[in-house]
């Protein structure tokens, strides 16, 4: 990766922009529904046994009246979200630089991508009717990796790149990074002092869920085992049983918050060379 960029033409900022922003819309729907169906899960309110999964979300997506469109419309937008996180890791849109840190959070931008982009092959095949079933990516990952020469070194970085991003999580909300998302917004004071603690819920509890994520990636290393290799739902299912139901519902309100939050940086947020910090 050079250091020198040659600039984007204007009609491909325009085509990265458009995806960014319909990508950012539906992962903030897809989080509101994780925490909301989280959330009515934990008090048992309309019994759906959804937690924290976006799978699972899918699923129940494609249950309800006109399932097929909604689930049609979220899966072009999960398709813009992955294209631009993998564009913004190897052009370096948000200025991130080559510095090891920019590396690391380019590197992220990637995962990202890639995560999403299996999110929405599974939403295609649920579309055309070809899926098998909700699978876990990570036990999948972690099997794939356990049978391989090192793979227990290799499937033990992955889970320390799993705990680094729930801390870098939890880091934006307390730094306050994201915060020049809202505060350069037209909005009125007030409105941008709400979304602002709205964005502060919501990085802590989708940190929380990654730092959760990383345990079970850490205790599937150590123990040769790709079972403990557990996805959101899992995590989720782990802070209810160790902490009880009142936690959990917290941590669901949270997610609700970063999906709200979401919405904000569709909004509002600079989506090509900006030299902000903007969350990830």
């Amino acid at each position: 990766m050079s250091d020198k960029k040659a600039p984007i033409p204007a009609t491909q900022r325009r085509w990265i922009t458009l995806a960014a922003r319909i990508g950012l819309v539906a992962i903030g729907i897809v989080y509101s529904l994780i925490g909301i169906l989280t959330l009515s899960a934990a008090f048992d309110l309309g019994r759906s046994g959804t937690k924290g999964n976006v799978s699972q979300v899918l699923d129940w997506l494609q249950a309800q009246p006109l399932g097929q469109v909604l689930l049609g419309l979220i899966t072009v937008g999960m398709l813009c979200y992955s294209l631009w996180r993998v564009i913004q890791a190897i052009y370096d849109t948000d200025n991130k630089g080559n510095s090891i840190q920019g590396l690391a959070i380019r590197a992220s931008f990637l995962s990202y991508g890639l995560v999403y982009g299996s999110f929405t092959f599974y939403a295609a095949q649920l579309l055309l009717g070809t899926s098998k079933g909700v699978e876990n990516t990570r036990q999948t990952v972690a099997y794939e990796l356990l049978t391989r020469p090192f793979g227990q070194w290799m499937l033990g970085i992955v889970a320390l790149f799993t705990l680094g991003t729930g801390i870098y999580q939890i880091y934006l909300s307390l730094s306050g990074d994201y915060r020049r998302i809202v505060q350069e917004s037209p909005l009125d004071t007030p409105v941008q002092e709400m979304l602002i603690k709205t964005g502060k819920i919501g990085y802590i509890a989708r940190g929380l869920v990654w730092l959760v994520l990383g345990y079970f990636l850490i205790e599937a290393a150590i123990q040769v085992d790709a079972s403990e290799a557990g996805d959101s739902d899992a995590a989720l299912d782990f802070m209810e049983r160790e902490y009880g139901s009142l936690p959990l519902a917290l941590v669901s309100l949270g997610l609700v918050c970063y999906g709200v939050f979401m919405f904000v940086r569709a909004r509002f947020q600079p989506i090509i060379n900006s030299n902000r910090k903007s969350g990830t």
